[in-house]
């Protein structure tokens, strides 16, 4: 008992140490969990013999996510991506398939063999892709859908394919040592093919009805109870009950689990069992990537290091090649098609489990089986990095490809306000100033943003606002009033630098991500500079004091001397802040200012109050400003 505490915490220590270093470098929690493997496993051997059956457990974390998965959908969302689903997913099983065999059996296997290496390899990885493609806010995207799609119709040909390998066994192999000594249950595995017809189509219908009429009674009557621990067991219940009914008649657990999740897509109980779910999911899917990196057999590895990185590239680069061809296909364009390749080009984690059922079928001999395994985990290994250079090197470039294709805009009108960036912070500045008929040019790099102010009938073109011959083509010498609201920090502190040197009349109004930009703003010689967040969010914390009782009058007058603390100690800040080398280094004066603000903002916070009669309410004038340059 002892040893399997040690060893739970050595996992978990990898993780815990792992996985933060890896996404605060940009890399990824997956590429955490492999790397935390491979230490813990191959380099260190704190881990060993026990891998494979952890990695047996931990595959049902990927059971887990296609029921969480299948809850996000509904049978009209299957109907609608029917054709991604069948046609693209169809086709890469087939043609990725049949490539893989084909060159299997170039490398003189014999074809039996060549076609079940070429099944494996026609399938992805489903945790390292769902799981990164949710981290990274990809998986909304035209590539991302697609490349789930594909996912899935991955998931359901593994089917048909655990029931073809047995039908390849090679008669030399047969005695050889295939088996692994422990036998898996089966209800079907002596039926005639028409009752183990039967019995799948029964058990895929007890899913669907079950789902529908009796899961529902089942969560009502925990419910009752009023413990939410036996909500959470009912839960994995479930979840595990479908995986083994699934097992029973050789289906695949985790495709089960997708109809399960799909049948409880409208039920009343959805988001309570995501909530119990998901972290078991998780750690599961953690303790599975672990598993994969800490499996990896160097000594096998040390032997065959040519050959295994040989495949691995190979089955990246055919399985993307074919990949791209279907994005171009089924008009998946620019860094979506990318999106969809480099998410796809590597083999899954049920490759293990083809491979596994191959050499207890005498399929494949066990020393091919071992250097296969390691071809399977290097391109998963490889996966987190090609989602590194989808965003490093090719989404830059589709993003300025997008914009450097089309040349700006001919400005054909000059106006006294030039508002330069117009997302959803600078179109609500030209609406405002619309709605007052202040005449306006606005500027913007995305195309989007422009045609949503053409539609309201506001004058904006497609430019680089920093550009100082479309400043001049905007009229900014004879201009007002600009407002540089661009998304771009340092490229919105040059602008302002720019249009201070050579057109120091006009007024600069700056729009800061936060206090430290502010300050580079105003630096730079910017006259009015506002952060994006500060007025709503004194707002909502206005909210939140009445929420939490206080009177509506009195969390007026906090947020107001709020306000007024901040700007009784701007000039000083500022003032500080410029002693600091390039704003990053410390500053002891900034920080004993900082802690004086917030002392005196204590201070304002505790003035008695009393709350005011309406004769005692004055009516509000409006402040004197500075109007600025006539």
């Amino acid at each position: 008992m002892t040893s399997y505490f040690i060893q739970a915490f050595i996992y978990l220590v990898a993780a815990v140490i792992a996985v933060p270093l890896a996404k605060h470098f940009g890399l990824g929690s997956v590429l955490g969990y492999l790397v935390a493997g491979v230490v813990i496993g191959p380099i260190l051997g704190l881990v060993g013999q026990e891998t494979t059956t952890i990695q047996h457990f931990a595959e049902f974390g990927v059971v887990m996510m296609l029921f969480l998965v299948g809850m996000e959908l509904d049978p009209k969302g299957l109907w609608a991506m029917r054709v991604r689903l069948l046609g693209l997913g169809g086709l890469q099983v087939l043609l990725t398939a049949a490539a893989g065999a084909a060159i299997a059996w170039w490398l003189g296997l014999v074809w039996q063999t060549a076609l079940a290496v070429g099944l494996i390899f026609a399938l992805s990885s489903t945790a390292i892709v769902l799981q990164t493609l949710n981290e990274k806010g990809l998986a909304k995207t035209e590539g991302g859908r697609s490349a789930f799609s594909v996912l899935l119709f991955q998931d359901i040909a593994v089917i048909p394919m655990l029931a073809l390998i047995p039908l390849l066994a090679l008669p030399e192999l047969m005695g050889t040592g295939g088996d692994d000594g422990h036998a898996s249950l089966s209800w079907v595995a002596h039926l005639p093919g028409w009752a183990h017809a039967l019995v799948v189509v029964g058990a895929i219908v007890s899913v669907i009805v079950g789902g529908y009429y009796l899961v529902p009674l089942l969560f009502r009557y925990v419910i009752g109870s009023g413990l939410r621990e036996v909500f959470t067991a009912t839960a994995l219940m479930l979840v595990i009950g479908i995986a083994a009914l699934m097992s029973l008649v050789n289906l695949s657990p985790a495709l089960g689990a997708f109809l399960a999740g799909v049948v409880l897509a409208n039920s009343e109980f959805k988001h309570e069992l995501e909530a119990n779910i998901e972290p078991f999911k998780g750690l599961l899917l953690g303790l599975f990537f672990i598993t994969v990196g800490a499996g990896i057999n160097f000594s096998i590895l040390a032997a065959e290091w040519g050959t295994v990185l040989s495949l691995g590239v190979a089955v990246i680069v055919v399985k993307g090649a074919i990949l791209l061809g279907l994005a171009l296909l089924f008009r998946v364009h620019g860094s979506n098609g990318w999106l969809f390749t480099l998410s796809l080009a590597q083999a899954g984690e049920f490759g293990f489990v083809l491979l596994t059922y191959s050499v207890q079928n005498n399929v494949i001999p066990t020393d091919i089986s071992q250097v296969l395994s390691l071809v399977v985990a290097l391109s998963m290994f490889l996966t987190p990095l090609l989602f590194i250079a989808y965003d490093r090197l090719v989404l830059p470039r589709y993003q300025t490809a997008k914009n450097d294709d089309r040349e700006a805009d001919t400005i054909e009108e000059q106006a006294p306000v030039i508002v330069a960036g117009v997302g959803r912070f600078g179109q609500i500045i030209c609406r405002l100033l619309r709605a007052n008929n202040i005449p306006i040019v606005a500027l913007d790099l995305e195309i989007e943003q422009i045609e949503n102010l053409r539609k309201i009938n506001i004058k904006s073109y497609f430019g680089d606002a920093s550009r100082s011959d479309l400043l001049e083509t905007a009229g900014v010498e004879h201009a007002r009033l600009i407002v540089i609201a661009l998304d771009d920090r340092d490229r919105a502190v040059q602008m302002v630098k720019h249009v201070k040197q050579y057109y120091p009349h006009v007024w600069v109004l700056a729009r800061a991500f936060d206090r430290g930009h502010g300050y580079q703003l105003r630096d730079a010689g910017a006259d009015d500079v506002v952060s994006e967040t500060y007025h709503s969010a004194l707002e909502l914390g206005g909210h939140a004091l009445t929420a939490m009782g206080v009177h509506p009058m009195r969390a007026k007058q906090m947020t107001w001397a709020f306000v007024q603390n901040e700007e009784a100690h701007e000039d000083e800040l500022f003032e500080a802040w410029k002693e600091i080398d390039g704003g990053i280094s410390f500053s002891p004066r900034y920080g004993e200012l900082f802690m004086k603000l917030e002392e005196a903002l204590n201070s304002a916070m505790q003035q008695d109050w009393h709350e005011p009669q309406r004769e005692d309410v004055p009516i509000w004038t409006p402040p004197e400003i500075d109007q600025g340059p006539k």
